[in-house]
Parts: structure tokens; sequence; C-alpha cells
């Protein structure tokens, strides 16, 4: 589709008018959840995998049309902390845009922000698993996300778009992470940009047009689908595993959540305002679309080659672990083999290892102390997904050179 084309159904159509372009909802999959249970409490109730990000869209598609890109990229690559001022030379539109968009909602709440950061003190190493070797290797299991990645620009460098991925991890339990000295209101919004750029570029590749069920990538919907295969699965296992999470805790964590998903242009009629409301979104819009591919089985296995590059787990504990979080269903999508030993040790193994770490927590032990350990593992995997460099996220300029 052709920029102008585009650009008419992005400003004109707007959120309502792309339904057209998808075609009609079957009933059985039909949007039902309310926005009476989300942050906004009320909403139009328009299903999400209508809606993608018309103003974000717009902005990038005009910056394709000018030449701009490479040179915001550049602009924006020592831009890095929430407080620091915007570079220089920015085009007037997106100055305006990266200011509106890097304003907080009003329902922000800094305490339960700061709870959030102590939670990830103590139980950040659980976080770091389940979103790497979690969420991480579920996201293969996402027919439309492993689509959008294995033919956009990061299907090209599996280990950029990782490391782009994981510095948002970082950043999100990072101290002041939406604070003037932390880096994840940057992140998102670079974020932000970066996907609006790949809805730009991808409807180009033929080989994404020939699998895809969508007209354009990365819907709101989508985006959500991400949210819950981070947030919500990291909830329920932390909770099958037993570990003991006050509802302070519980409530902080799904804060930084609902502001993340702000930050990122989710619109706020879609973002659950509580466990509940987001387990059943979580059932409505993840659990249904989880499905094997052949583009996400390759991710899955260049995945698992880049974890075992790093040396913290043989390839067999890497395979069991995985199994062990997300179960046989997925784990066999993704062709990931049964290791009988390991599988065995891992399932008799982590209960005795969380009872020992949950005893040294509940021990009158600071969390920073739990924290300078996993923040050594941590930066040790940016450093390697970087290869020592600093992590910029940028926009695409093309697709996957090998899947045009």
């Amino acid at each position: 589709m052709g920029d102008l084309n585009r650009r008419t159904v992005l400003l004109g159509a707007g959120a309502l008018g792309a339904a057209g372009a998808l075609g009609l909802v079957s009933p059985a999959h039909a949007w039902t959840w309310s926005a009476q249970a989300s942050v906004a409490g009320a909403g139009r109730g328009v299903d999400p995998r209508r809606v993608w990000d018309p103003e974000a869209d717009a902005l990038v598609a005009d910056l394709f049309a000018r030449g701009q890109v490479e040179r915001v990229n550049a602009l924006l690559a020592d831009w890095t902390t929430n407080g620091q001022a915007l570079p220089a030379g920015l085009p007037r539109d997106l100055r305006a845009f990266l200011d509106r968009a890097r304003v907080l909602p009003a329902w922000t709440d800094e305490a339960a922000l700061a709870q959030a950061f102590s939670f990830y003190e103590r139980r950040g190493l659980y976080l770091g698993l389940l979103y790497g070797l979690g969420s991480g290797m579920m996201s293969c299991a996402i027919p439309r996300e492993a689509r959008a990645v294995y033919y956009s620009a990061g299907g090209a460098d599996l280990k950029d778009r990782i490391a782009k991925t994981a510095k948002l991890g970082y950043d999100l339990g990072a101290p002041d992470a939406f604070g003037p000295s932390g880096q994840m209101i940057v992140t998102a919004l670079k974020t932000r940009l970066t996907h609006a750029a790949v809805r730009h570029l991808l409807p180009r590749s033929g080989h994404w047009k020939s699998g895809a069920t969508e007209h354009l990538p990365i819907s709101q919907a989508d985006i959500l689908v991400t949210w819950h295969s981070l947030a919500t699965f990291s909830r329920n296992k932390l909770t099958a595993w037993q570990v003991p999470v006050t509802s302070a805790d519980e409530d902080a964590f799904l804060h930084l959540w609902q502001v993340t998903a702000h930050v990122l242009g989710v619109d706020d009629e879609y973002i659950p305002g509580t466990w509940d409301s987001a387990s059943r979104q979580s059932r409505q819009i993840l659990d249904p679309v989880l499905a094997p591919t052949s583009e996400g089985v390759k991710l899955a296995h260049g995945l698992l080659d880049l974890a075992g590059a790093q040396g913290g787990m043989s390839r067999p504990m890497l395979h069991s672990f995985i199994r062990y979080c997300l179960g046989d269903r997925i784990t066999d999508w993704l062709e990931i083999p049964r290791e009988p030993g390991p599988d065995q040790a891992v399932a008799q193994g982590w209960p005795h290892f969380l009872t020992f770490r949950e005893s040294l927590v509940g021990a009158p032990v600071p969390g920073s102390v739990f924290w300078a350990q996993d923040e050594f593992l941590r930066l040790a995997v940016l450093f390697f997904l970087g290869d020592g460099q600093r992590i910029n996220i940028t926009m695409p300029t093309g697709n996957n050179p090998n899947y045009r």
C-alpha cells in the first residue's frame, strides 16, 4: 500500500475505519471485555484488533516521506533519561508528539511505582527468568508476533532485536524507572516509534503478507497480548510457584505495567484496572491465539542459540527450564526437545531453590543485597547482547532483507 493511501486510512478512517480492511470479527472471537474493567473505567468498546496508533503512525509515515528517519534516529541516540531535554534539531511535529507522550497519566501513583522497585529488589531474579525464558519463548508461539519479528528488520539481526527487548525489561525494573533519572519513558517512546515504523514497512513484505491474517501489524490487541505474556503470565507463575507476594507488591507490579502500557500508546480503556480483570482479558486475547508457526520455531531456536552462547545454562537445562515454565504444549510446538534427566531435575530442584531463596528474602537481609546480585547478572546479559555497546532503540528503515 502506498504512503498516501496508508496515511488516508490512518488519519481519515482512524481506529474505526480500519475495521473495514479487516472484515467483520467472527462472533466466536468478538471483543467482549468491558472498558469498565479498565483504568479508565469507561470507553467506546471498540475491538482493539481494529485500533493501532493513528497519531504515531501518521507522524512516522511523514518522517519516511520526508527522508528524516535516519537523521531522527541519530538525534535521538543520546536521549536516554526521562528527565533529559529533547535533542535540538528534531522535526517540530516529532518534538510536539514526544513532549505530549512523555507526560505520565494523571492516574499514576508514585508510591506504587516506588513499591514496585522494592518488589523487583526482592523478586527480580524470578521476574528476569520469567521474562526471558518464559515470556520470551512464549512470544514465538504467538503467530502475529512471531511473523512480525521474523519478516521485519528484527528478524535479520535477532541478537540486536533481543537486546532492545531486554533493555525495555531492564529499564522497567530499574530504580526510578519512570522518574527523571530513569529511562523507561524514553525506552517506551522509542519502542512506540519503532512499532509505527514496522507498521509502515511490513505491509510491503510479500513474505509477511502471504501469511498474515491482519491488514496492519501490531494493533493495540497485539500489544496487549504481549503485555499479558509478560505481566499476567509472570504474576500467575509466581502464584503457581507459591512465592509469597503481598497484596501491596501485587498491586504495585500491576501498576508498573499499567503505566508501561499507557506510555507504549495503549488506550486507557484497554488497560486492565485489576489483576482479576487482567486475567479475564488474558483468557480472551492471549490464550486463544497461541499456536505453532514455522517462523516461531525458527525464532525459538535462534533465541536458544543466543541464550546458550551466554554460558549460564547448558542447552539441555535451558530446554528443561523452558518446559517447566511453559508446559509441554507450547514447548512441543516450538520443537524444543524433551530432556528426561534435566526435566526431572528442574521439576524437583526448582521448588527447593525457591524455598531456599525465600528463606533468605524472609530473613533480615536488605533488598539491596539481592538487587546487587541480580543486577550483576542483568548487566552481564545486556553487555553480551549489546556487544559491549550502549543499546539504543531505533526505527528500522527496511524489512528483513532475506525475506522481502
